[in-house]
């Protein structure tokens, strides 16, 4: 029933706030089979419970489990909502940090520069979620030694935010 995925819901967002993690994936996990049952593979609310699960995953250190949830999710929302949507992209990011996560930088830095491309032309260089995206990026080249790109970057960051929220 829609009230208790409702009410599971609830509890795991109060587990994670109190820091119960495993309890909060093993409600998680619940969910998302109800989901996948009831609402079917590509609901938009079953996408949103892996997503929550990946990002559990990462929480916990387990990567593979997280990484395979997360290319799921990349696939379905591409191949449904297309590679340049909002929804696609942010979980791109996401598999993109979790790929930062296992140390994997090169695979992240591919899907970091194919996100921020495209929210450079789709929303613009100053968006906020351009912004975190460049940032991301940074990361990874910091994270390959690439430190010259990385500094740019960071460079960029700061100065789009100087302008648009100012010092």
């Amino acid at each position: 029933h829609p009230d208790t995925i409702v009410a599971m819901n609830n509890l795991a967002v109060f587990l994670k706030e109190q820091g119960n993690y495993s309890k909060w994936a093993e409600l998680e996990e619940k969910g998302l089979e109800i989901c996948k049952r009831v609402l079917g593979e590509e609901h938009l609310d079953t996408l949103i419970s892996i997503e929550n699960l990946a990002h559990i995953y990462s929480h916990l250190g387990r990567w593979t489990e997280a990484e395979v949830l997360q290319k799921k999710i990349v696939e379905v929302r591409s191949r449904v909502l297309g590679e340049e949507h909002p929804h696609t992209l942010t979980s791109m990011n996401n598999l993109a940090m979790t790929y930062s996560g296992q140390g994997i930088d090169s695979e992240a830095e591919k899907l970091y520069l194919k996100v921020l491309e495209v929210r450079k032309r789709t929303i613009g260089e100053e968006h906020p979620d351009t912004v975190k995206s460049m940032n991301n990026l940074a990361m990874a080249y910091s994270n390959q030694g690439k430190e010259s790109e990385a500094e740019n970057l960071k460079t960029q960051v700061v100065e789009i935010y100087e302008r648009t929220l100012g010092k």
